[in-house]
């Protein structure tokens, strides 16, 4: 039988009908086909990617232990955000120049710690034990030079000269539903009240000297919901007092000992303006009996995610060998070119922080740490490693399409 006899008149109508079109409809059909896919794409980003809610009242102010051993009532945070915007918005109105708008209000302490904790009422403990040993020793009121440098002439030797000596902790409960917040406040207690005081143990020190510390030193945020990692550190960052602010994750992995190389690092590396990024890095354990007694999935999904990285990062975050390491310094000059342009409140924040410092030209340091696994991760390998590898697609094509910007 003849093929052509096998259609249908109604088939060979939509045929010749197709045929009829003239090239140029065809071509502009293309066209338009080719241009709005992209479109498409912009505008189901948009509707995707929220910008972060803003903070409520409660959780711009901050509970902490008196000296009298009680529980203050909450406290309005210091919040150097706050000005920032009404510098921004009095530069979009051409009142002062964006240069201007990027000028953040002096330090009152010379380190913050920022912690963000979801249910850690179990790990929280042995980590502030030996960030307080650390903080107090090196930089503390007590009239002894800091041993965080090796180079006096460096900002970072905290001599008692510098007024902006002492150090302040601000835990951000993120949602917890356990008793993080009353564990944290139980270890200020009992660090202000108690001669000697109380030594729990650490994953590095074992069970430390006993420090005691001053009253408020130790601050809590409660975020009355979850918002994830990046958004718990995000707010502790935006009311950070200090001349340098570094994150730490609340299971105390990081070898908190480690800090004064991570100052040194971007006292070395700061520009002209002060700014600063320090990158705490495993990258030189890799081989090493800590790595290698990972299982076999999670040294290949993190080998993938690196691989990621590489690819969809910008040009000087792709060189950095540890993005996820939960243990970075920031200047604090450089903060209003970082944090207020936030966006990604889960797992990746750390990347979008990196291409953030890259893209207003921030020096950024990688400088190798101790770290060990610690019991009670809340990191799904399988399930988050997907999560980061698309949060970081989205990060990338937000940034590349303009829908995420300085504007």
């Amino acid at each position: 039988m003849d093929s052509a006899g096998s259609i249908n008149a109604t088939t060979w109508s939509i045929i010749d009908t197709l045929t009829s079109v003239p090239i140029g409809a065809w071509a502009g059909l293309a066209f338009v086909f080719i241009c709005g896919i992209p479109i498409l794409l912009i505008v189901a980003l948009r509707d995707y990617v929220k910008d972060p809610r803003p903070p409520r009242r409660s959780e711009k102010q901050y509970i902490t232990c008196q000296a009298n051993g009680k529980t203050s009532t909450p406290q309005p945070l210091t919040c150097w955000y706050d000005n920032y915007l009404a510098l921004r918005e009095m530069a979009d109105r051409k009142q002062i120049s964006i240069d201007e708008a990027h000028q953040i209000r002096d330090a009152e302490v010379f380190m913050s710690l920022v912690v963000p904790a979801y249910n850690e009422e179990d790990r929280l403990p042995g980590m502030l034990e030996e960030a307080v040993e650390y903080l107090e020793e090196q930089y503390g009121h007590h009239g002894t030079v800091s041993k965080s440098s090796s180079n006096g002439s460096l900002q970072a030797s905290g001599r008692q000269g510098d007024p902006n000596r002492g150090w302040e902790i601000l835990i951000v409960s993120d949602g917890s539903k356990d008793k993080t917040v009353e564990i944290a406040l139980d270890f200020a207690r009992t660090h202000q009240l108690n001669k000697p005081a109380p030594t729990p143990k650490g994953p590095w020190n074992g069970a430390g000297r006993p420090t005691n510390i001053t009253p408020g030193a130790i601050r809590v945020v409660q975020l009355e919901e979850n918002r994830g990692k990046g958004g718990a550190v995000t707010h502790g960052m935006r009311h950070a007092r200090g001349t340098y602010v570094v994150f730490a994750d609340a299971d105390g992995a990081s070898r908190f000992g480690d800090l004064g190389k991570l100052v040194v690092g971007c006292e070395k590396a700061k520009d002209k303006q002060g700014r600063a990024v320090g990158v705490g890095s495993r990258a030189h354990m890799v081989g090493t009996e800590a790595v290698v007694k990972r299982s076999l999935l999670r040294n290949m999904l993190m080998r993938a995610f690196h691989l990621c990285i590489w690819l969809l990062t910008t040009e000087k975050t792709a060189t950095i060998k540890d993005t996820q390491c939960g243990f970075k310094l920031f200047s604090r000059p450089s903060l209003p070119y970082i944090i207020p342009y936030m966006h990604s409140e889960g797992w990746i924040f750390d990347v979008e922080m990196l291409m953030l410092a890259e893209s207003a030209d921030i020096p950024m340091v990688e400088v190798p740490i101790g770290w060990k696994e610690v019991q009670g991760s809340k990191l799904n390998v399988i399930k988050d490693s997907l999560g980061m590898a698309i949060g970081l697609a989205v990060l990338r094509v937000c940034w590349g399409l303009g829908i995420y910007s300085r504007d």
